[in-house]
This record gives structure tokens, C-alpha cells and sequence, in this order.
């Protein structure tokens, strides 16, 4: 068959030629990129470092001061149980503890005889070090818990910020991510090497911006978690991007192009998408720096720059791999083609919705506003080690203080007293209802300890009735701080701040929306449909984690959590409404038929949405595997609002949307039309 030349498009076009004829160079800077910064991040090592201060709020003033006031370095605490009785095991314990006293970087160890429960039978050390957490050398810190653990018969549990280091371990999450989507892309392309493609790109993406991150973390306040959000994020744009790049390859190689005309219409077509897709995508997550939140700022911008990794390894490094195993993959589409027709099945689907638009819009309205509900009950908080997996030496220790000491004490408030009397503040606190305990002031410092858990909501509206009924009432200034201030001051934070944060991000979209399809509809229902699928994921989140659906321990959900899905998952969405909507508007613009518009986009674009967004489901969802309960939450939130875009949303509502509106769906007023910039996802030509 005689194959088809055009001429060379746009900016992108021109950019996959270069990729080609210098493919070996190309490929070669990307894997220098990728070993230099691996290399590098190996011998500087990391200093990620978790910062969730709120400058301005109460909980925060409370933090300063004690700072201010106690000495810096890490701490840990030694809980030990004996039935017996501690006493009876004075001779283990005291050997323990002389050891624990001469390991490098400790520099005091409180006696646990001291600090018993009632019983006798539980008690706990305190162990202050010369260094905060990071600055410890991990192997220093397993020494001590060695060391820790030899108290003879006594039951032995570690608890504190030095322990939570080195027991973070990571589940599989990240190769069964990437194993299940090399199985799909196996599924839909019926070939190895054109399934590795999307996935190879992906893993220099996300490789070569963690060995980045790693580095800059020495410069910059980067969170703990973040390393993992990035490969959550990175590994499922990165493969859905490089798998729109050659799906448009492989449509464009059975249109009778040859290779490289076809790598370069597809750059030019699909790859305008992925630019504008991941624009949109780094624009909702810089949107998070409108929050003034300081420890979400690192994270905003390291996630922001795997996606800008991932988009330039889709239009650099992709071109240069279809151009070295070229022959092989146009091999393969070709013996595959013949044997399905993709686009029959969504060519289907898109006459029924469009023949009765209303059921299949009123049932996808229904599901999403439905699993949206529950969101307005949801609970934000911090994790503690209540939530840490059941064997964990962190959670027994939680456990056994709980059990000694009462449910409040391992989040105690601390309140403090700025011009009044510590004394009274104390006398007041220990007859409060709510308090098990308060322990003497020590300086303008009273620790009360409630009778609730720190995740239990009790807790929680306790420190609402201190600072707005109890504290009002004496003669003074006092502020209540600890963890759960902390989350109460945060989730106000946040409400106070969202507002804008929406604004931003919605605002910014829609406005680019707008410029390239010269509409001011669909902008607007994809800003609506979208913040619907966020409403929904957050329902199922509050179900699953907050209400305990389907096994999962209930509490709250970590504070930040939403914001950060609510950015990520606004900006995937546009992903979809890129994807598809331009299929649409190239038909439309070639045709002038809307009906033909939307069954066109809807065949051409179907089994990659859909197959990209089960890509999606199965890397995100993988993270419900990670022992990280907060990853956990990212994961389910990140999975179950791809799952309504891919499946409800881009197959009814929006096929639905389209065929109600018709025509009117691409209209835009003269005088804005002239006023607004140029920006064509689609060549010209």
C-alpha cells in the first residue's frame, strides 16, 4: 500500500523531527538525566521535612512559645509493661536504660519508675536526643531501638519521631501500579514493546524528578510524603500522556502515513493536547500556593514538576523511541487492525446517549451528586500512631499508654497562659468536663489531658469549648495549642482560604478552555462536572476512612488530603475534557455537525479515555496497599474520582451535554472572540 506524506506541521511537529533523526541522542540525555540525578540524590541523601505550620493561628502562637522555651532535639519515649509490675523488673530495666544512656546522640533518659500507671504494671522512659529526627543518622536510631528492646521479660514498645523514621516502609503500591498497566496496554495495543512504550517514558519522567527533589529537599521545605505523591501522580499521567501520543501514532500509521510523518502528526495533534492537559493540570496544583499553606507549598510545586517532566519526556523522549523500534511497532498495528474495529462500539454508545439525553444525564447527575453527600460530614485531623498497622512497635506503644494512662495522653493540650493566672488556668482545667487530667502549671504552661482520644471528635469540640466558653471566662489571655488545635486551626485554614483557591484554579482553566475552543459553554460545564467528580471522591473518602466503610479503621481524614486531591483531580479532569472535547472539535470544525461532532470524538477518543483511566484507577488504587493510611486516603480519593471521569462523566454526561446544547455548545460572543488569543489544539491544515 503506498503510504501518505504530509507536510510538517507546528512547533511540536518539527520538535518529533528532531527527536527522530537524533533518536540516539535524545534517548541518551534522558538516561544521562536519569542516572546523574539518581547518582547524585544517592550520595547527597534526603532531607524531606514535614511542616505544618500555621503562622497566625492560635495552635501555632502556643508551638513558638514552648519552642522558645525547651531544648532542641528529637525525642522518644521507652513504654515497657510487666504483669508482675515494673518494680518487680527493676534489674532488666535499669541495665537497659544504662545502655540506652551511653548510645551516641542521646542526651537524657527520664526514669520510668517515675511515670507508672496506677497498676504499676506500665510505665515509660523519655529519651531526648542531641538533634532533631532528619539530622539523626538512621543507623544510630536502629541502634537505639535495638538497645531499647533488651529489657529481659518486660514487654518492650517504642513510640516518637526517631521510630516513626524507621519504621516508614512502603507497600508494593508502585510496581503493581505499573505491573496492571503494562497488562492493559498489552490488552489494547496486543503488543509488548508498543505497552512498554508509555510505561518507559513514564519511569524516566518520574525517575530522573525524584533524583531532583531528593537534592532540592536540602534547600527547601519538602514534606516526608511527598516522594510517594509524586510517583502516584507521575506514573499515571506520565503512561496516559505517552498513551494519547500513540494511540494518535498508531491511528495515523493505519490512515496509510508513514512512520515518521506519523510521529509527527501525532505530536501535532495529540501531543497540543498533552501541552494544554498538563498546563491545567500544573496550574490547579500551583493553585495550592494560594492557600498559604507553608507545608503544602514543596509538594505543589515537586508534583507540579513530574507532570512538566512527564510532558516533555511525551514529546522528546517518545518520538525518539518510535523512531528506533518503528518497523517492529508498525508490524504489529498493522497485523492488529485488521482484526477490530475500536471506534464501532463507541460509535454506538454515542447514538443512544444522543438519542435520549436526558436518561443517561439525569442518571450521571444522580450517582455523582449522590456520592457527594457524604462529603459534608467529613472530619479532617492529623495521623497519629492510633492509625499506624495494628503490629507496629509505634502503635503498641500508643496502645499500652492508652491502657495505663487513659485515651487522651498521647495528645495532650497544652494551654498556655499569656497575661493571666496559671494557677487558676489550672485549677479551672482539672474540674473542666471533658479533662482526665491536668498536671501543674510549669510556668505560664498547664498540659491537660482529655478523657477522649486525639482522633476521637470529642476531643475536637473540646477545644472549641476551651477557647470560645471555659477560657473567655477567667481574667487574662490564654491559648490552647497541641495536635488537635493544630487540626481544628488547619481545617479553619483551609475553609477561610478555599474560596480563592477555587476561584484560582477554576477561574484559570476555564479561561484557557475558553481561548482554545472558542466557547464559553463547555468551559463552564467542565468546571461544574468537574467539581462534581471532587465532590464524589470525597464522599466515598468520608465513607471508607471516616465512617469505617469496608473495614477501614474510621477516623478523620488527614487534613490536607482534600485540598491536594481536590488540585490533582481538577487538573486530570481537564485532562479527559482535553482529550475528548478536542476529538470533538476537530470534527466540528472539519464537518460543522455537532451530532457527527460528538459521535466522531466520542468513537475516536473512547477506548483511550477508557483505557487510560482504568490505567489510572489501577496505579492509584494500588496505593490503598501502602501501609500509609494518608496514602491510602490519596489513593481511593485519586482512583474513585478518575473512575466517574472516565466511565460516567466523558461516556453520558458529557456526550449527553453536547446533544442538548448542539450547535450553541461552540458558540462565542464576536467581541470576546476578537478580544481573546489564538490557541489551536488542532493544525490548521
Amino acid at each position: 500500500m503506498d503510504t501518505i506524506t504530509r507536510p510538517a506541521g507546528g512547533r511540536l511537529a518539527r520538535l518529533a523531527g528532531w527527536a527522530q533523526h537524533h533518536r540516539w541522542l535524545a534517548v541518551a540525555l534522558w538516561a544521562l538525566l536519569l542516572i546523574g540525578v539518581t547518582f547524585t540524590s544517592r550520595l547527597a541523601g534526603d532531607a524531606f521535612h514535614d511542616d505544618n505550620s500555621l503562622p497566625g493561628t492560635e495552635s501555632q502562637q502556643v508551638l513558638d512559645l514552648l519552642e522558645n522555651t525547651a531544648q532542641s532535639g528529637a525525642s522518644a519515649q521507652i513504654v515497657l509493661k510487666a504483669g508482675t509490675g515494673l518494680a518487680a523488673n527493676r534489674a532488666p530495666i535499669e541495665t537497659m536504660l544504662t545502655e540506652v544512656r551511653s548510645l551516641p546522640h542521646v542526651r537524657s533518659v527520664t526514669e520510668p519508675f517515675e511515670t507508672l500507671s496506677r497498676d504499676g504494671r506500665i510505665g515509660y522512659a523519655t529519651v531526648t536526643f542531641d538533634a532533631v529526627s532528619t539530622d539523626l543518622p538512621y543507623d544510630d536510631i536502629v541502634m537505639f531501638a535495638d538497645t531499647a528492646k533488651r529489657a529481659g521479660p518486660v514487654q518492650v514498645a517504642l513510640a516518637g519521631d526517631p521510630i516513626e523514621r524507621i519504621s516508614e516502609s512502603g507497600g508494593p503500591a508502585e510496581g503493581v501500579g505499573l505491573l496492571a498497566a503494562l497488562v492493559i496496554l498489552v490488552f489494547l495495543f496486543r503488543s509488548l514493546l508498543a505497552a512498554g512504550l508509555p510505561v518507559i517514558t513514564a519511569v524516566f519522567a518520574v525517575g530522573s524528578t525524584l533524583g531532583v527533589i531528593t537534592v532540592v529537599s536540602h534547600y527547601v521545605d519538602i514534606a516526608s510524603y511527598t516522594s510517594p505523591l509524586m510517583m502516584l501522580v507521575g506514573f499515571g499521567v506520565g503512561v496516559d500522556y505517552a498513551l494519547l501520543i500513540f494511540s494518535r501514532y498508531r491511528t495515523e500509521i493505519l490512515a496509510g502515513l508513514d512512520r515518521d510523518a506519523a510521529a509527527r502528526r501525532a505530536l501535532d495533534t495529540a501531543g497540543r493536547s498533552v501541552l494544554f492537559a498538563g498546563t491545567t493540570v500544573i496550574i490547579a496544583l500551583l493553585g495550592l500556593l494560594a492557600l498559604g499553606l507553608g507545608g503544602l507549598r514543596g509538594v505543589a510545586v515537586a508534583v507540579a514538576l513530574t507532570v512538566l517532566m512527564t510532558m516533555l519526556a511525551s514529546v522528546t523522549l517518545l518520538p525518539a523511541l518510535l523512531s528506533l523500534f518503528g518497523k517492529r511497532l508498525e508490524r504489529g498495528i498493522r497485523r492488529h487492525a485488521a482484526k477490530r474495529d475500536h471506534g464501532r462500539a463507541w460509535r454506538r454508545l454515542a447514538d443512544g446517549v444522543q438519542r435520549r439525553p436526558l436518561a443517561p444525564l439525569a442518571i450521571g447527575l444522580i450517582v455523582l451528586i449522590g456520592l457527594s453527600i457524604p462529603a459534608a460530614g467529613m472530619r479532617l485531623g492529623f495521623a497519629d500512631a492510633s492509625t499506624d498497622p495494628a503490629g507496629s512497635t509505634t502503635r503498641q506503644a500508643y496502645d499500652l499508654l492508652a491502657e495505663g494512662f487513659g485515651p487522651g495522653f498521647s495528645g495532650p493540650l497544652a494551654v498556655v497562659s499569656v497575661d493571666g493566672d496559671a494557677v487558676a488556668l489550672h485549677q479551672r482545667l482539672a474540674s473542666t468536663p471533658g479533662i482526665a487530667r491536668a498536671l501543674a502549671p510549669m510556668g505560664r504552661t498547664v498540659l491537660a489531658f482529655p478523657t477522649t482520644s486525639p482522633q476521637d471528635e470529642a476531643t475536637a469540640e473540646l477545644v472549641t469549648r476551651l477557647r470560645t466558653e471555659v477560657l473567655p471566662t477567667l481574667p487574662g489571655h490564654y491559648l490552647v495549642g497541641g495536635s488537635v488545635a493544630a487540626a481544628t486551626d488547619f481545617a479553619g485554614a483551609v475553609a477561610d482560604r478555599l474560596p480563592l483557591f477555587v476561584l484560582v484554579v477554576v477561574g484559570l482553566s476555564a479561561l484557557l478552555l475558553m481561548v482554545v475552543f472558542r466557547s464559553i459553554l463547555i468551559p463552564l460545564k467542565a468546571a461544574l462536572l468537574n467539581l462534581l467528580s471532587i465532590g464524589a471522591s470525597l464522599g466515598v473518602m468520608t465513607l471508607v476512612f471516616g465512617d469505617g466503610w469496608f473495614g477501614a479503621q474510621p477516623g478523620p481524614i488527614e487534613a490536607f488530603v482534600p485540598v491536594m486531591i481536590f488540585a490533582i483531580v481538577f487538573g486530570l479532569s481537564m485532562d479527559y475534557e482535553v482529550f475528548l472535547v478536542s476529538r470533538m472539535h476537530e470534527e466540528w470544525r472539519r464537518t460543522g455537525d455537532a451530532r457527527l461532532a460528538v459521535r466522531e470524538g466520542l468513537a475516536s477518543t473512547g477506548a483511550v479515555i477508557t483505557a487510560a483511566g482504568a490505567i489510572m484507577v489501577l496505579v492509584f488504587g494500588a496505593f490503598l496497599l501502602d501501609p500509609s493510611r494518608m496514602l491510602a486516603q490519596f489513593g481511593l480519593g485519586l482512583a474513585v474520582a478518575v473512575l466517574l471521569d472516565a466511565l460516567v462523566i466523558r461516556c453520558l454526561i458529557v456526550p449527553a451535554i453536547m446533544r442538548l446544547l448542539g450547535a450553541r455548545a461552540w458558540w462565542l460572543p464576536r467581541w470576546l472572540d476578537r478580544r481573546l488569543p489564538h490557541v489551536a489544539l488542532e493544525p490548521t491544515s
